[in-house]
């Protein structure tokens, strides 16, 4: 009876510690082009631990941008951005870079502005500088995250690692033109699991 207890004993400890031990998922690419007025794909699922990078194109007419978060801001009755951004959220910078493609004649344009954090950063950065940003804010008077694409054939690349903050449902979404593009179905989501 004794050697049947340490058994089960021994088999319990071991599928205790496999089932603690788990690996941390595998990175993941994401191709997320956009269009009037979509995100393909629209649905985005990634799990806490994961490397993600998100490879961005715009094959549409029209400028886009790309924001993650909760709860939509509504101003004058139009929707702007989100309440709680993705990012200024759980404290997590994502790395974004553009691919240029080799016909490409523009050096393009990467926003992806943490308002608050970064404010002080790009006053700092001379004339030039606080100029576009000036610019920017008249277009963008939302805040958050957001990584803005020309039209061009160029690939952004947006690079983080998800976080346990990041667990739960969160939305993605278009506002530019006073918020046409979200209205017009530019939204998707994104769900994190453990």
């Amino acid at each position: 009876m004794k050697p049947y207890w340490i058994t089960l004993l021994l088999s319990l400890t071991f599928l205790i510690a496999a089932c603690s031990s788990q690996a941390p998922p595998e990175p993941i690419s994401v191709d997320i082009d956009m269009t009037e007025y979509a995100f393909e794909p629209a649905e985005l699922e990634f799990r806490v631990g994961q490397e993600v990078t998100l490879r961005l194109s715009n094959s549409g007419a029209l400028e886009h941008e790309i924001m993650f978060g909760r709860d939509v801001m509504m101003t004058d009755g139009r929707p702007n951005g989100y309440e709680i951004d993705l990012f200024e959220n759980t404290g997590v910078e994502p790395v974004v870079e553009v691919e240029m493609s080799g016909d490409s004649s523009h050096e393009g344009e990467v926003l992806a502005e943490m308002d608050e954090h970064n404010e002080e950063e790009q006053h700092t950065n001379g004339d030039e500088h606080e100029e576009g940003e000036e610019q920017m804010e008249e277009e963008h008077a939302h805040s958050g995250t957001m990584v803005q694409l020309p039209v061009s054939s160029d690939v952004y690349t947006m690079s983080f690692t998800v976080t346990e903050d990041m667990l739960g449902e969160w939305e993605i979404g278009c506002f530019l033109l006073d918020g046409v593009h979200y209205t017009s179905g530019m939204v998707g989501s994104l769900m994190v699991r453990e």
